[in-house]
């Protein structure tokens, strides 16, 4: 057994499935997630709990490349980043709805997607990593030069707009739970994915590509279809960011952002349904909270992981998983 697959939390095989395809502690947990965010606002500030949200959903995205097809991506920001900016010019310049803007950035995003991964999907191991890595440093000095993104500066003042000609979006209170279904709903086609026949074969490439080759699947072609589906949820979670702060900047499209995003899959368990949501929102908090430290922040993130890395190797929701003997 592969080093991977001893990180994942211990399965239990038998467990029978319950509604779409989610366990009996899934669908509990579910049940939790959904009530902790309708509750949310009321207690909490409804930006920041937006953020957390963005961050989740792109968390998901990445897990559903590395976690169920085992691909280290260090170039993930690229999306996440020319989402946002692809949202913000459509809802700034052209005057788009922020639907159809945030539609505009999942559909660049997956083209993105189609570009990188046609030139690194036929690597593995630290050569896929470092391609992506590569592909998103030049994504990164694209948007640093393009007239369309403003450089250093970024697009500034983006209208969240009205959703659908009706409903205005500039009340935070409004605006959380449109992020909120656009989370669900990427969480839930996520689920149905890795649920599915096509996510079946995802995790035979995993564990053992050579096998799912000789089985008679063309192994390149599905990491390229998850390599697409995960840039354009990474897009989406950009260009709904976008929208709810008004601004994309190059932050976003920063390699420190790639690191983060597995930081987040790995503080809450890779390969794991609910782990990235767990790990997004440990660290937006870390974030936020700890601002006043300053730089300090890094640090602490930095020594949190240390300590997960050697006692909690699958994650919070790995270990939690492990404890309960079910699979979250």
């Amino acid at each position: 057994m592969s080093a991977h697959a001893e990180s994942l939390p211990v399965q239990a095989p038998a467990e029978p499935q319950g509604l779409f395809g989610f366990t009996r502690a899934q669908l509990v947990a579910l049940v939790l997630m959904v009530a902790a965010i309708v509750a949310a606002p009321y207690f909490l500030y409804p930006v920041f709990l937006m953020n957390v949200l963005c961050f989740a959903l792109f968390a998901c995205a990445f897990n559903l490349l590395i976690g169920y097809v085992g691909l280290l991506s260090f170039g993930h920001a690229a999306f996440f980043g020319m989402g946002g900016y692809i949202a913000a010019h459509a809802a700034k310049v052209w005057g788009l709805s922020p639907e159809l803007s945030i539609l505009g950035g999942a559909a660049v995003g997956a083209v993105l997607g189609l570009v990188i991964g046609l030139l690194a999907i036929r690597r593995q191991g630290i050569y896929f990593a470092m391609i992506t890595l590569a592909l998103a440093q030049m994504v990164y000095f694209v948007c640093l030069q393009a007239p369309f993104t403003h450089g250093e500066d970024g697009i500034q003042a983006v209208p969240r707009g009205v959703l659908f000609g009706v409903v205005d979006l500039r009340p935070d209170f409004t605006l959380y739970w449109v992020v909120a279904a656009i989370f669900l709903l990427g969480f839930l086609l996520i689920q149905r994915v890795v649920h599915s026949p096509f996510g079946q074969v995802m995790k035979a490439i995993r564990e053992n590509e050579p096998r799912a080759t000789s089985l008679g699947y063309r192994t390149d072609d599905y990491k390229l279809v998850a390599f697409v589906l995960s840039a354009a949820l990474a897009a989406v979670a950009g260009g709904t960011k976008a929208i709810v702060f008004g601004i994309a900047t190059l932050t976003d499209v920063h390699w420190s952002m790639s690191g983060e995003v597995v930081l987040m899959t790995l503080l809450g368990g890779m390969g794991t349904l609910f782990g990235p949501v767990v790990g997004a929102a440990v660290v937006v908090a870390m974030q936020n909270y700890l601002a006043q430290l300053g730089d300090w922040v890094t640090v602490i993130q930095g020594a949190i992981f240390v300590v997960c890395v050697l006692a909690f190797r699958a994650g919070i929701v790995g270990e939690l998983a492990k404890a309960l003997r079910v699979r979250l």
